[in-house]
């Protein structure tokens, strides 16, 4: 991955509905090659894929909370159970295997302290081989990226 790639990876990152004509302008070169640069970042999985970022308050779910779950057990089928079945919850935006206390550090978007209470009730609860859960709610977000910048 050279300069070049990089700008580009900048670039889409910040505006990923760029047109390869504005792309190949905004990095300095023509369109050909930029386009092929793009496939190549592509087929070689450092672009992932491309997205709409949706505003968590216009959803109706305006607060973040990072919800820290300790398992009963760990063996492989257990947490493999509850690993599925977090997938399944959409206010789940990120579930985390992690080291320390906890076992998964989940972060959710909730609609305030009631759409948290039902996020812990009719659904985190509910899951398989959860023994404790410990919760946070952010009070604003003081940086958010969706990849690291190349």
């Amino acid at each position: 991955m050279d300069a070049i790639d990089k700008r580009i990876l900048r670039a889409l990152s910040r505006k990923g509905r760029l047109t390869n004509a504005e792309l190949a302008e905004e990095v300095g070169l023509s369109a050909s090659p930029c386009w092929t640069r793009v496939r190549r970042l592509e087929q070689a999985g450092v672009i992932r894929g491309y997205a709409a970022i949706l505003d968590q308050a216009a959803l109706g779910l305006p607060d973040t909370v990072f919800i820290e779950v300790m398992m009963e057990r760990h063996d492989e089928d257990s947490l493999r159970r509850f690993e599925e079945a977090v997938q399944a919850i959409p206010e789940v935006l990120e579930c985390h295997l992690v080291t320390g206390e906890y076992d998964f550090m989940i972060k959710a978007a909730v609609g305030g302290t009631v759409g948290y209470e039902r996020l812990l009730r009719d659904r985190l609860y509910r899951l398989p081989g959860i023994r404790h859960t410990r919760s946070s709610f952010t009070l604003r977000c003081l940086k958010q990226e969706l990849s690291p910048m190349p």
